[in-house]
């Protein structure tokens, strides 16, 4: 296939059709108004739906009634429009059905900037909406590995039935990069093989066959009953779908922990302290939900580790996953910024010579 030079916020919605997305429901909010503004233009074109809701609430409420079909949903917002998704993210989490949100993080607390961020760490792993519930969560470094972890997004949100969050941020929606677009999935919901989706029913049918989308649950010993089977199932997520990247670390004594755009910044930097002779290297966790624990664990405790640095575009809320990891086997240092000023390659640089020098 030839390389196609687009913008993120664009080829993000481009996979998100190739993958079977038929509809699209959201509101325009810096940095990802690009997205909703691609979707009105192609939905029309492939025959899907594109609606513009009157607010970030009513547009998670259009996902859950249209996910509830067993349709391909899709909604993107930026972090205060995601904030207002929460109670809805709730809902699909609760009555199990499978779509897809972006998260283009910006600047905050409250209305914060309109420029990069990772401060919705914490929103997207730990849970923004009430109950006990998670998200499958991928954390893309690069526009070409968000379109191909859109291709299989949908597989996994309908193969244990949960909604796949991305968060992605300003810099990798307004960025471009060469990228290489997949095929278009034939996509058509088939009552057979999702038999929970309210799909059609007529007088006749059996009653008890008879789909309910619904997460309230009046009686405290079904409620448990349904979180067991919730439960049941983040376990069997944790175990099968956990994705990471390393990148020169198997002789690391310094090795660098970073999701998203910052995973690249800090590459940069491991080429650079590479070359002046320092053994530095990059974990990098794909899901930040389920979070490579073991796989960090493993990683730290190799021969020549000697600390790690976490390196975020927050305070260090992915930090406390880190330190999770590692259980105190090795000392872990921060370096990171709030708001929206992302650390620069010299920045990590120098927080490396000065952690080799004790400081």
């Amino acid at each position: 296939m030839a390389l196609t030079l687009m913008k993120g916020s664009e080829a993000i919605a481009e996979a998100a059709i190739r993958a079977g997305a038929r509809f699209f429901f959201g509101y325009p909010i810096t940095p990802q108004t690009e997205i909703p503004e691609y979707m009105s233009a192609r939905m029309p074109e492939i025959g899907g739906c594109y609606l513009q809701a009157e607010s970030e609430v009513a547009a998670i409420n259009m996902v859950y009634g249209a996910a509830g079909t067993g349709a391909r949903v899709i909604t993107s917002s930026s972090s205060p429009g995601v904030s207002l998704k929460q109670e809805g993210i709730s809902y699909c989490a609760g009555a199990r059905l499978p779509a897809v949100i972006l998260n283009v993080m910006r600047g905050g607390p409250g209305l914060g900037s309109i420029q990069a961020s990772q401060g919705d760490y914490f929103q997207g792993v730990k849970g923004g909406g009430n109950g006990d519930y998670h998200l499958i969560t991928y954390a893309p470094s690069s526009i070409q590995e968000a379109i191909n972890i859109m291709m299989f997004a949908y597989d996994k949100a309908e193969k244990y039935r949960v909604p796949v969050l991305f968060l992605a941020d300003g810099i990798m929606a307004q960025m471009m990069e060469p990228v290489e677009m997949p095929e278009m999935v034939e996509y058509h919901v088939d009552p057979e093989k999702k038999p929970w989706a309210a799909t059609g029913w007529k007088p006749g049918d059996d009653p008890k066959l008879r789909a309910e989308i619904n997460s309230l649950f009046i009686n405290t010993e079904e409620l448990s009953e349904h979180n067991d089977v919730l439960q049941a199932t983040y376990r069997e997520i944790e175990k099968n779908e956990v994705l990471f990247e390393e990148y020169k670390a198997e002789d690391a004594e310094i090795l660098i922990t970073a999701f998203g755009t910052v995973a690249r910044v800090a590459k940069s930097a491991i080429d650079e302290l590479r070359a002046e002779g320092y053994k530095v290297g990059l974990f990098r966790p794909i899901t930040v939900w389920p979070y490579p624990y073991k796989q960090l664990r493993a990683a730290a405790d190799r021969e020549g580790v000697k600390a790690l640095l976490d390196v975020e575009c927050n305070e260090g809320q992915m930090l406390e996953d880190v330190k999770l990891a590692i259980e105190g086997s090795k000392p872990v240092d921060f370096f990171g910024h709030c708001g929206s000023q992302m650390p620069t390659t010299q920045e990590i640089i120098d927080k490396v010579h000065a952690m080799k020098e004790g400081k």
